[in-house]
């Protein structure tokens, strides 16, 4: 599988299969900022659906921050790899302290990128969760079990580029899954992106305004 270019081309990749996938009117795209945002933009616009962000954060091992032992989303649901941390014995005192500051990184990015808009209502609608790609899929996991609790029609998650593994076990927790590439060896998300450069927060927020039809700030 040649990388894609850049997360917007990653986008329009997805959203030509998602179209083919999703047959609801009624659908709402939800973005894992930040680097699930310009993918989502351009799979909310094949769909002429509205957008919005779903924040989620990794929580990551003091030292080793890309080693997930779990992930907090909107709604305070926590997701632990429990595995992962009996195996590295990391003390529960560790984890509570991850988890405190993520959480405050969370409600700052929902004032950022959301303001006091409240979340494009869900329930009852195709909610359709997209993120440039998973490794693990612990941040995903928390994205779903947190929509899950607001009672949508159904959950559909959609991604560029995941291994098979990880899409196989986000697909046992919803209805459908979009996965653009599951190539093997997987290696990293990034690994499949000639352009995997951090998604600024003026990006996400100008993409949030243009998704709405209105002018950035």
């Amino acid at each position: 599988m040649p990388p894609f270019r850049n997360r917007s081309e990653a986008g329009k990749v997805l959203a030509a299969q998602v179209v083919k996938a999703v047959d609801d009117r009624d659908t709402v795209v939800l973005a894992l900022p930040r680097g699930g945002v310009p993918v989502a933009f351009e799979v909310a616009q094949a769909l002429k659906a509205p957008m919005d962000v779903y924040v989620v954060r990794k929580l990551g091992l003091p030292g080793e921050e890309e080693l997930a032992i779990g992930a907090i989303a909107s709604g305070g649901v926590r997701v632990l790899n429990r595995a992962l941390i009996a195996h590295l014995q990391t003390p529960q005192e560790l984890i509570e302290r991850v988890t405190a500051e993520q959480a405050a990184e969370l409600e700052r990015r929902e004032q950022l990128y959301r303001g006091s808009r409240a979340l494009i209502p869900i329930k009852g609608r195709t909610v359709i969760l997209v993120d440039d790609g998973l490794a693990t899929g612990a941040t995903m996991l928390a994205a779903v079990r947190s929509v899950r609790a607001q009672e949508p029609r159904q959950i559909v998650v959609a991604i560029p580029v995941a291994p098979p593994s990880a899409c196989e076990s986000i697909r046992q927790e919803v209805d459908q899954v979009v996965c653009a590439a599951t190539p093997e060896p997987f290696l990293a998300v990034g690994s499949w992106y000639e352009d995997f450069s951090q998604t600024s927060d003026a990006e996400v927020r100008s993409l949030l305004a243009e998704s709405r039809g209105e002018s950035p700030s």
